[in-house]
């Protein structure tokens, strides 16, 4: 099939680089307090609208914060079932697994080439294939959000392929859970104590002068729990009486708590000084939570967040639960985390009355529970901020969408499928690709800081945070731009294997009009601009589709494609579509 008639417009009508480039230039950009709900006060927010007054807009807004892309189909079920029941629904879905897919995958591999070893691409294919297909969106997402808070990296070589799909199981098992058993699950991975350097952490030798390895114990404050400043419930920083910030812990308290992760390493079934240091490994060792070698764990005194360990004991288990609940109870938590959590799902800028909410839950469920992830992530996306359909009005609400976020919706809006069952599209890390690969940021502080506020731009000078904008430049806007070309008009991934025969589209196609609202529907929910329907219509009008004759129906069929292709195309490129409102 000729597809050089959408190739060729798209690059003449459709590739609006210099407008992508300026998207951190409107306050839009930046995400934040919108929707009417400015402040610092907590408060109750509305009740949802019950389902028969959803739109399909509204619908596909939820689905844009709490899936990897709108269906027609999950349009249709939210609006059956309501915000709340479709949430509650997704909760109730079992998690994936991206272990059992390498594992499998390894075996099929070796079928033809017996010695052959995992490579991140089968990681990177389970993630392709769960969140273009899982019917658990919301967990799946949380995954993605999760794992971009508590980071490990398939960047780092001594990171196992089925260690890390291990790992992003486990994010995904506790991503409705207890904030509190994510946090010892986390600890106790072996993929994070590779990471982070805490796996075979060794106490302190006065002797030698060698004292505990601080990584893991400064980075779950600062990333996975704290912070580095003391926040106010509405996560505003607090500051003293001469106006600085209040930091959160001291090197003390870091050096203090590096004690308690020490003497923990591989599992084994028969723990020896040889496999504490990773030597005669058990095949399970990488996927299973490290254990004690109470030989190597420190029995000094440790003194930290005001909390005192005595000297003398050697219980790592005991000490272990001691810094954890410590971490877990304090205030700063509840804040910090919910902010991250709402950045990554709704907006970069939440306002403060948004986070108090979300975090008063996170303090208590209903029932006195504190750390119910599921009662955070339903306070989170039935927050009236979140479910204001009219929040494209604001200035300052929204956040950029993910680069991989933007592939998985175009794959789930328009049914694209993999031809070998597989999505054998492997790492889009490259700047000439997305800039993004789930599990592979290039450092523990993510793709992206929560924190990071754009340079020379209006964002930047009304202090918004755009994280996401941390990779945007000039060569990621064109290395998206000519990647989703590609995707859209021919397939993406080894041998084109994902691709889109646009079925629905085409059936439209003859309409510009039609199209447009079609793409309104599955990218924009209903928030599409005047001004961009009428360019994507007047282009869409340009591709001429030949009179109906018995003769010509394949270019008739080319035609109809390309107009489909296209508009998809211009779309996926337009600020308005990359900036989720």
């Amino acid at each position: 099939m000729d597809t050089r008639p959408f190739i060729d417009r798209a690059r003449r009508l459709a590739l609006p680089i210099a407008l992508i480039v300026g998207l951190a230039s409107c306050g839009g950009s930046g995400g934040g307090g919108g929707g009417g709900n400015g402040g610092g006060g907590g408060g109750t927010p509305p009740t949802p609208p019950p389902a028969a007054s959803i739109s399909d807009a509204g619908a596909a807004k939820l689905l844009t914060q709490a899936t990897f892309g709108p269906t027609d189909a999950e349009i249709d079920a939210v609006k059956t079932q309501g915000y709340a029941a479709w949430i509650n629904a997704q909760i109730a879905l079992p998690s994936s697994s991206h272990q059992t897919y390498v594992e499998n995958r390894l075996a099929q591999i070796r079928l033809t080439n017996p010695t052959a070893n995992l490579s991140p691409n089968q990681f990177y294919e389970s993630f392709w294939l769960y969140s273009a297909t899982g019917q658990a969106q919301l967990r799946e997402r949380m995954k993605l959000a999760l794992s971009e808070i508590f980071v490990i990296s398939l960047t780092d070589a001594n990171i196992d392929v089925r260690g890390a799909a291990s790992y992003y199981d486990m994010l995904g098992a506790n991503a409705f859970g207890n904030y509190r058993t994510l946090l010892e699950q986390v600890s106790l991975h072996p993929m994070m104590g590779i990471y982070l350097t805490h796996l075979a952490n060794q106490r302190e030798d006065p002797a030698t002068g060698r004292t505990p390895d601080e990584n893991y114990a400064r980075e779950v404050m600062q990333l996975m729990s704290l912070g580095v400043q003391e926040l106010n419930p509405d996560g505003t920083v607090r500051r003293d009486a001469q106006g600085n910030p209040i930091p959160t812990y001291t090197p003390g308290d870091i050096s203090n708590l590096a004690k308690v992760f020490t003497g923990f390493s591989y599992f084994h079934p028969t723990p020896t000084n040889q496999t504490f240091f990773g030597r005669n490994r058990d095949p399970d060792a990488f996927v299973r939570p490290m254990i004690v070698y109470p030989q190597y764990h420190s029995i000094t005194a440790k003194t930290f967040l005001g909390v005192t360990i005595p000297a003398g004991t050697n219980d790592a288990a005991g000490d272990l639960r001691i810094a954890l609940d410590t971490i877990f109870n304090n205030v700063n938590v509840p804040p910090f985390i919910c902010r991250q959590l709402i950045q990554r799902l709704v907006t970069s800028n939440p306002s403060g009355g948004y986070v108090s909410r979300c975090a008063n839950t996170f303090i208590n469920n209903g029932s006195g529970v504190r750390g119910d992830l599921a009662a955070v992530v339903r306070s989170i996306l039935l927050d009236s901020e979140a479910r204001d359909i009219n929040s494209a009005n604001s200035a300052t609400f929204g956040k950029i969408r993910e680069p991989v976020i933007r592939m998985t919706n175009w794959m789930r809006a328009f049914g694209a499928t993999s031809v070998s069952g597989n999505y054998l599209l492997n790492s889009t890390s490259g700047n000439t690709s997305l800039g993004q690969s789930a599990l592979a940021s290039p450092s523990v502080f993510n793709f992206f800081r929560p924190g990071y506020v754009p340079p020379n731009t209006r964002a930047g000078a009304q202090n918004l945070t755009v994280p996401e904008f941390q990779i945007v430049d000039e060569v990621t806007v064109a290395g998206y731009a000519n990647t989703m070309q590609a995707a859209i008009g021919n397939g993406i991934g080894t041998g084109s294997d994902v691709r889109s025969a646009y079925a629905r589209e085409v059936a439209l196609a003859n309409d510009a009009n039609a199209l447009a609202d079609r793409m309104n529907r599955m990218l924009l929910y209903g928030q599409m601009s005047s001004t961009l329907r009428a360019r994507i219509v007047e282009s869409v009008n340009s591709v001429a589709v030949p009179a109906a004759t018995g003769a010509n129906q394949a270019a008739i069929n080319t035609a109809l494609l390309n107009r489909s292709r296209l508009a998809v195309y211009m779309t996926m490129v337009s600020p308005e579509y990359l900036v989720q409102r």
